[in-house]
């Protein structure tokens, strides 16, 4: 059966079209409390005293939980840096200590939500406020206040990459443009808000029903803070309503089981319901790592990169949550996807009183990518270059060195995704002529709209990479007497709204050569399926489909044998990476990628600095389409997202507390926003170690956007913008800096 690269409906369309579809806020229990959380609302300060008796004496106040209530009183993403609820007498040294405006203190159980929101302002804490650290130069001064306490500095980590010989490099340069970057915070702003229930089931075991995208490693969290062994706690996804990343921290999964075993031990067998409202997720979960960049490259006469060098500060917040595989991937990404002789990189994760950073589609790579095509942008203009022309002359090919020392996996088709991108998009020759013409063009009748054109592209890791552990696994049963009439797939893989359930569904039953219809799908239970990892890094394709040919192979083998059912158990493991080596980055970050390119056309209002986007072609490399339609899908999504992060999301933070907690003030895009025309272009060359030649795209239509975007404005207006989003205030006051060149 031919299942691989047809657009089959989606397995989930039905009931989510029709309401059938239980998210975390939809589901109920008999005889469930409800529960809320008292934020700490405040950047930094020491937890004095927790006053609860008020609030337990309450109407309907079944509990009040509070850190001396936490049996290992820490948790994380990559380190146990965070407590799960902050205040005395906790186990964890430091653990009284604010450091962020959604600290936990104290949880409310109770009879109804209203009541136990009522509970938290009958809590009296008393707190000893700290100094504020809010911006990564002010906590990077000699003397600045630690926010960790036993640092030595408020550094979470720090990289270097050096090849070749940087002062050489420069010494061969024509042409040298030296820019400083800042690229901002993003909100996630999935649908659905963070929710779920906990209980402890007729067997004792603490069962969490929340969304997350990997539901081992909440799993494993929770046992840890509980101090139960794994087979005692179990975690279910149901259907999730976007994550981006955001969901790969816990958010309220252990307050859950915590609360769900407090009552338990109190004799209380209830389940117990959260559900977070907009501020509570905004200011409760991680963001997109605000990021300033120095950047330095040189170009010799015949157009050929010669040198590069960046520093990197990424504003990491109160906790490490992913930042250091968010920087390591922006340490590799920020010199783009060209071959470079001479690189000196010196990247360095800063601890602000921030919320924390995280990891958000692309996790590192759309930073890098918006500086790296933001030099070449600026270089192709300086040498009166072609910006594509510029591209092609300089980009990876099969064999060439990364910044780190290794080539690519081979093929590297980089160059045809340009290639591509130019002819589906009908690019012109931008020689400085064309571009005066162009610029300043009118779109309008009253000559207030100038238009313009941009491009960039980029490479992105498949997976966690620079030595990261990777495993993926999966069991599939084959049921039947004489003909196969089911296969089950027991499989960990969230689906977070991008359709990996179908994508499992389609490889499984091309791998056992059977009709879809006879796929059944057991997705994301810590008791019944393997674990899977994260679904993030665009992996999970890969990964997935790796780990369900060799589940596969195994029961059909056992199915020729006459086993009856015919099980098999797979867990696929990628080749090897290498951490960047410490003192000159040597290594071998990852063991697949996708390539990305993209033009945008754009019109600005010079007399309202809106901008409006008229259409983008976006040409995603990804190796083999497993379901096209779905992968359209997450091309047009990714685009509208960047457009987000580009032009409208415009994240206020003063002093460590947030501005835009709502989204009346946060602002993202909507159907009106998006362009007429997103031309989404699929290329195909295999990987050699791909699932039918896949590599994964979910991250990759993200990262050129606010690059090519940022580009289009110059052509339109003759002005570059080194940091963003572009809103009519930011335009605006640059075009009247300006006024005589627009």
């Amino acid at each position: 059966m031919n299942t691989i690269g047809q657009s089959i409906p989606r397995v989930d369309a039905l009931s989510k079209v029709t309401g059938q579809a239980k998210f975390p806020a939809d589901i109920n229990l008999p005889g469930q409390a409800h529960m809320k959380v008292l934020f700490a609302n405040r950047p930094h300060a020491r937890v004095l005293e927790i006053d609860a008796s008020k609030a337990r004496s309450r109407p309907g106040v079944l509990a009040v939980i509070t850190a001396e209530d936490v049996p290992v009183n820490e948790y994380g993403h990559i380190e146990d840096d965070q407590p799960v609820l902050c205040g005395p007498k906790s186990t964890k040294p430091d653990g009284d200590v604010v450091r962020f405006i959604g600290e936990h203190v104290a949880l409310v159980v109770a009879e109804t939500p209203e009541a136990a929101a009522q509970a938290l302002e009958f809590i009296d804490v008393i707190y000893e406020d700290l100094p504020v650290i809010n911006c990564m130069e002010e906590a990077l001064k000699p003397g600045a206040p630690l926010i960790h306490e036993g640092k030595k500095a408020n550094i979470q980590c720090e990289y270097k990459i050096m090849r070749g010989d940087i002062s050489e490099g420069f010494d061969q340069a024509v042409h040298i443009v030296e820019e400083e970057y800042r690229t901002p915070i993003q909100e996630h702003a999935y649908l659905q808000t963070e929710a779920g229930v906990g209980y402890v089931d007729d067997e004792g075991v603490v069962t969490v029903i929340a969304a997350g995208q990997m539901a081992h490693h909440d799993q494993e969290q929770i046992c840890h803070v509980l101090d139960l062994p794994l087979e005692d706690v179990r975690v279910i996804y149901p259907a999730i309503g976007g994550a981006f990343g955001g969901r790969e921290d816990v958010s309220v999964q252990i307050i859950l089981a915590l609360a769900a075993k407090y009552l338990h031990e109190q004799d209380i067998d209830r389940p117990v319901k959260i559900v977070w409202d907009r501020r509570e997720s905004i200011i409760g979960h991680h963001k997109r790592h605000e990021y300033h960049i120095m950047a330095k490259w040189g170009v010799n006469a015949a157009g050929k990169l010669v040198a590069a060098e960046m520093n990197l500060l990424q504003n990491a917040g109160a906790y490490a949550s992913s930042s250091s595989y968010v920087l390591s991937n922006a340490a590799l990404m920020c010199t783009g996807s060209y071959l470079i002789s001479n690189v000196k990189v010196r990247a360095r994760s800063v601890y602000t009183n921030n919320i924390p950073g995280g990891a958000f589609r692309g996790f590192g790579g759309p930073q890098a990518a918006f500086v790296a095509e933001c030099q070449m942008n600026h270089l192709a203009e300086v040498i009166d270059m072609d910006p594509i022309e510029l591209r092609l002359e300089n980009v990876l090919k099969d064999g060439d060195p990364l910044s780190v020392g290794t080539p690519l996996p081979a093929p590297v088709p980089m160059e045809s995704v340009i290639q591509v991108s130019k002819k589906e998009s009908e690019w012109q020759q931008q020689s400085r002529e064309y571009q005066s013409a162009v610029r300043g063009t009118k779109a309008d009748e009253a000559g207030s709209k100038r238009r313009g054109r941009g491009f960039a592209c980029a490479f992105k890791n498949v997976g966690f990479s620079f030595g990261a552990p990777e495993a993926c696994g999966a069991r599939i049963e084959i049921r039947g007497e004489t003909f196969i009439d089911e296969v089950w797939l027991f499989h960990a893989a969230a689906d977070v709204g991008q359709g990996a359930h179908t994508a499992l569904t389609q490889m499984t039953a091309e791998a056992i050569s059977v009709a879809i219809e006879k796929v059944k799908l057991v997705p994301s239970d810590t008791a019944k399926t393997l674990n899977s990892g994260s679904v993030s890094a665009s992996r999970m394709t890969f990964m997935a489909g790796n780990a369900i040919r060799g589940a596969a192979e195994k029961a059909l083998e056992k199915w020729r044998s006459g086993k009856r059912p015919a099980v098999g158990e797979f867990v696929y493991k990628p080749p090897e990476t290498t951490a960047l080596d410490k003192d000159d980055g040597h290594c071998l970050p990852c063991f697949a990628y996708g390539y990305v390119a993209a033009v945008v056309d754009l019109e600005v209002d010079i007399t309202t600095g809106l901008i409006r986007v008229l259409s983008v072609t976006c040409v995603d490399e990804l190796g083999r389409a497993i379901n096209p339609i779905q992968v359209e899908g997450q091309i047009e999504g990714g685009v509208v997202q960047g457009l987000g992060y580009a032009l409208w999301e415009d994240f206020k933070a003063k002093d460590g507390i947030p501005q835009t907690t709502e989204f009346s003030t946060y602002l993202v895009p909507t159907s009106k926003d998006i362009p007429r025309d997103i031309h989404s272009v699929i290329t195909e060359t295999a990987d050699e170690l791909g699932p039918w030649g896949a590599r994964g795209v979910g991250e990759m239509p993200f990262l050129p956007i606010a690059p090519a975007v940022v580009a289009a404005v110059h052509d339109a207006l003759g002005i570059w913008f080194n940091e963003f989003p572009l809103t009519p205030v930011r335009v605006m006051s640059s075009i009247n800096e300006h006024s005589t060149e627009v």
